[in-house]
């Protein structure tokens, strides 16, 4: 029987009116297991008036009102992790272990939430000038918005709605309409802690959602994780509409190995960089830049590694990795492939036509290596989004360098190596927002900031950290001048001495 996901709208389901519904396919057989609905623009309005109405009186809450509903929160989240991990690998494919992993991703910007009465604290200037004072405080905005990938339909949201609420805002939830249980899930729960309805909604949709949103005048700001162009198009259409915006974007992620590194490190750090989740991730390693005598030896590493990962249904034990979120971005990940040797590459390892014995429908697609590829390439310029690993020749630091600030991404990179002056001159260097030094995929604990540069992030605000606080607030400063209580008017007895 086909299960129906709805809205989340005023801390309760709401059933989808607008007649419109999406499928939702078990990746691993292929089959619909869901629909879910689609909402029109009146849903949506319907959603941002909830919201706004909740910050009425949540906007002014305590902050000890506030993060009493937060530990409880986290609380839940724990005790229902493995729940939550299963619906996300039910509707993504990703393997049991990686699904635990997003959520435990998540669970540490709840932890930052919980803290949030250190990080809201105010600052004080006093006699600036004869009996002035200049105070700042940070308010919250209001109704704000998250977009959000199938990737990781947990962890994303996560790093956005517990900040905003803990911030005082009231937030309204699109995650991907691919795999929308896990956002309903982490609704019902936040419910359960205690938070008032209004406070977090969630809504389902395609581009008439996302439109409404990025039009609708009581949203005051907008985040959004996914591909480049749409983090152009979100950017582009909410600024023009007067919203805060940060709008991550897509990524070709570099690892740039030098001759001195540890060579099985790298090739461990590979291969869970670039075949981990399926490389539906947007900090994978998709390029590894070898410099001289390296690239023989890490290659034929990397191929013996990846010829070993067991491949199957994420809620089997055995399996390393899953299959793709759907039919179509299987057969497009396999057209890179399929074209790789046509543009110069040397396939090493072809994943194209890989299946799995009793799941022969599912989205499978086995791990490819292109060794020798050129930066003019397809699979090299276009983020591929799937487990496909290029890697790419050059003979010193400075080339390898030279190539990977000329991307136009610079989300994440890394370097390994074991000499420290290269690993700084690398760190420096780079152009990218995140980078690892012998560590593979540098995603910064929450009290850090992520994001990247370039055409990976359009906007001023990294997401979660210190940045995220700071994206769901603004500042206010003020300027006080009080007259000395002895210049009191005549008559006027304060108990203060005259004669000063």
């Amino acid at each position: 029987m086909t299960k129906t996901v709805n809205h989340w709208i005023g801390g309760k389901t709401v059933e989808g009116a607008s007649g419109n519904w999406g499928p939702v396919t078990d990746p691993a057989t292929g089959e619909v297991t869901t629909r879910v609905a689609l909402a029109s623009t009146e849903e949506v309005g319907a959603a941002v008036a909830a919201a706004r109405a909740a910050y009425a009186t949540w906007g002014t809450s305590s902050l000890a009102a506030r993060t009493a509903v937060l530990f409880k929160y986290r609380a839940l989240l724990d005790a229902h992790r493995d729940e939550i991990a299963e619906l996300i690998t039910a509707e993504h494919g990703k393997v049991h272990s990686d699904a635990l992993g997003e959520v435990a991703r998540g669970l540490e910007i709840v932890e930052l939430a919980c803290g949030i009465t250190t990080q809201l604290k105010g600052e004080l200037s006093t006699q600036v000038s004869n009996r002035v004072d200049v105070s700042s405080i940070r308010q919250p905005l209001g109704v704000v918005a998250g977009i959000t990938p199938f990737n990781f339909p947990a962890m994303v949201p996560m790093w956005m709605f517990p900040l905003a609420v803990a911030c005082g805002n009231t937030f309204v939830l699109k995650p991907s309409e691919k795999d929308p249980s896990a956002a309903v899930r982490l609704a019902e729960l936040a419910a359960e802690a205690g938070l008032p309805d209004g406070v977090l909604n969630v809504v389902h949709g395609d581009k008439v959602a996302v439109d409404a949103l990025l039009a609708h005048p009581d949203v005051a700001a907008v985040s959004f994780v996914g591909s480049t162009p749409i983090a152009r198009y979100i950017h582009t259409t909410a600024s023009a509409n007067g919203k805060r915006v940060q709008a991550l974007g897509g990524a070709k992620n570099h690892m740039l190995v030098l001759p001195d590194a540890d060579l099985d490190a790298a090739a461990d750090a590979a291969v869970s960089a670039a075949y981990g989740s399926a490389g539906e991730r947007c900090m994978a390693i998709s390029a590894v830049v070898a410099v001289g005598s390296a690239g023989d030896a890490l290659v034929e590493k990397i191929a013996e590694r990846a010829r070993a990962i067991k491949i199957g249904p994420g809620n089997d034990p055995a399996s390393e990795m899953g299959p793709l979120i759907t039919a179509a971005h299987r057969d497009k990940v396999a057209s890179y492939v399929t074209g790789a040797a046509a543009q110069g590459a040397k396939v090493v390892l072809d994943g194209t036509g890989y299946t799995v014995e009793g799941h022969e429908n599912g989205h499978w697609i086995g791990l490819s290596l292109l060794d020798e590829v050129s930066t003019d390439s397809d699979a090299y310029r276009d983020e591929i989004f799937g487990p496909v690993l290029c890697v790419l020749r050059v003979e010193s630091y400075e080339e390898g360098l030279a190539l990977i600030n000329a991307s136009p991404f610079g989300n994440g990179t890394a370097i390994f190596t074991r000499d420290g002056g290269a690993a700084r001159r690398f760190n420096l260097e780079v152009e990218a927002g995140m980078v690892g030094i012998n560590v593979p995929i540098p995603v910064p604990v929450g009290y850090h900031s992520f994001g990247g540069w370039k055409d990976s992030l359009f906007g001023d605000h990294h997401i979660y950290g210190n940045d995220g606080i700071h994206f769901y607030t603004r500042g206010k400063v003020t300027t006080t001048r009080w007259p000395d209580p002895a210049d009191a008017p005549a008559g006027v007895d304060l108990g203060f001495p005259r004669n000063h």
